[in-house]
């Protein structure tokens, strides 16, 4: 029988905040050179953003190669809103986190993210405070399913593999947290996850 969890990690996007890079697309593409597809293209899942979100990019970095890249014309303060501000609660999830803090579980966020997107959501968003504490890719220069990202949740956490519940929507993060000997959950629905959790011996 697994050890009953010690704390609880979560993926960010598609788990606690739903994003739409459509959004920023509406917001750019009248001061953009090239067709929304390709503006779409270069910023979601694209090489740059591998690139911004494993720190390999400044963010200046990274907007002057949009830029360049889309033919941006509008001003940088409103090409950061427009990227950043595309993110919405997902409210079962961020009630549920509320209560492990409140039952005294720590709970950490494990992302492939950047600094233009945490910046936001750290304004935004008042529950995002409450965490016990954060591994973001940018700051380690490694994304998800690198094993030293996963080696980092574990320094931080102060725990072992085997005590960890983690909650991610892309399956191959899944099993790289399963080959550490995570309590590893691919995070389809809310109702799910917080099922799994409970029957692991987490509260609900």
């Amino acid at each position: 029988m697994a050890t009953v969890p010690k704390a609880v990690i979560f993926d960010l996007g598609k788990v606690l905040l739903d994003f739409d890079y459509a959004i920023t697309v509406s917001r750019v593409a009248a001061k953009c050179s090239v067709p929304s597809e390709q503006i779409l293209k270069t910023i979601d899942q694209s090489h740059w953003l591998h690139r911004y979100e494993t720190g390999l990019m400044t963010t200046d970095q990274f907007f002057n190669e949009v830029k360049r890249l889309v033919g941006y014309r509008g001003t940088r303060a409103d090409f950061e809103h427009a990227f950043s501000d595309v993110f919405s609660e997902i409210a079962p999830m961020v009630a549920w986190q509320q209560r492990l803090r409140a039952a005294g579980v720590p709970t950490f966020i494990f992302s492939n993210t950047n600094e233009l997107a945490v910046r936001h959501i750290t304004a935004r968003f008042q529950f995002f405070s409450g965490f016990t504490g954060y591994v973001y890719s940018y700051r380690h220069g490694a994304m998800k399913p690198e094993a030293r990202l996963y080696e980092a949740v574990e320094r931080l956490s102060g725990c072992p593999g085997g005590v960890l519940f983690y909650l991610d929507d892309r399956l191959e993060n899944v099993e790289g947290g399963r080959a550490r000997g995570w309590q590893a959950v691919h995070h389809v629905s809310p109702e799910q996850s917080i099922a799994a959790a409970v029957a692991a011996g987490l509260p609900g």
